[in-house]
């Protein structure tokens, strides 16, 4: 181990952006506003609702089954060509995963930095973990994993 610094050391960090999607808000600070005023992000739905998004009629009155969820508004709105990826690519992409990239982009406008024109370094951190949309839209298409192949669908 060294003493000697690197001239590409870097000296701190400053989180200087933050970004966040949350059902009932679009950003953090609408998040912070929801949780001060005590507002209620979680959606309640009917039967019919549920039916109509393919709930099995006799789930419904389980006793284990909620009628609610958070949704985030507008997670199907990415645009993918901003962020270079073909409309396959993006069709089988996790939503989630297109509702983080929105998420680090913002992060990055909040922050002030335009990565084309800055010329020092730009440090995005971000996390997710594995989720089930791969298992449960993905795996039982066999015919779709064959056209892209398994590591694009499991991105």
């Amino acid at each position: 181990m060294s003493n000697s610094k690197s001239t590409n050391q870097v000296e701190g960090v400053a989180i200087i952006g933050m970004a966040g999607r949350f059902p009932g808000a679009q950003n953090v600070a609408e998040y912070w506003r929801n949780l001060q005023n005590g507002v209620e992000s979680i959606g309640f739905f009917t039967d019919d609702e549920l039916k109509a998004a393919g709930v099995e009629p006799a789930r419904l009155n389980a006793p284990n089954f909620i009628k609610a969820k958070g949704v985030i508004d507008n997670a199907d709105e990415f645009d993918a060509a901003f962020f270079g990826f073909t409309p396959r690519e993006a069709e089988i992409m996790d939503p989630q995963h297109r509702v983080f990239m929105e998420c680090v982009w913002s992060a990055l406008e909040a922050a002030g930095y335009d990565p084309e024109s800055y010329d020092g370094a730009i440090g995005l951190f971000g996390g997710e973990s594995m989720n089930t949309y791969l298992l449960f839209n993905l795996m039982s298409n066999r015919e779709l994993l064959q056209s892209v192949g398994a590591l694009q669908a499991s991105v």
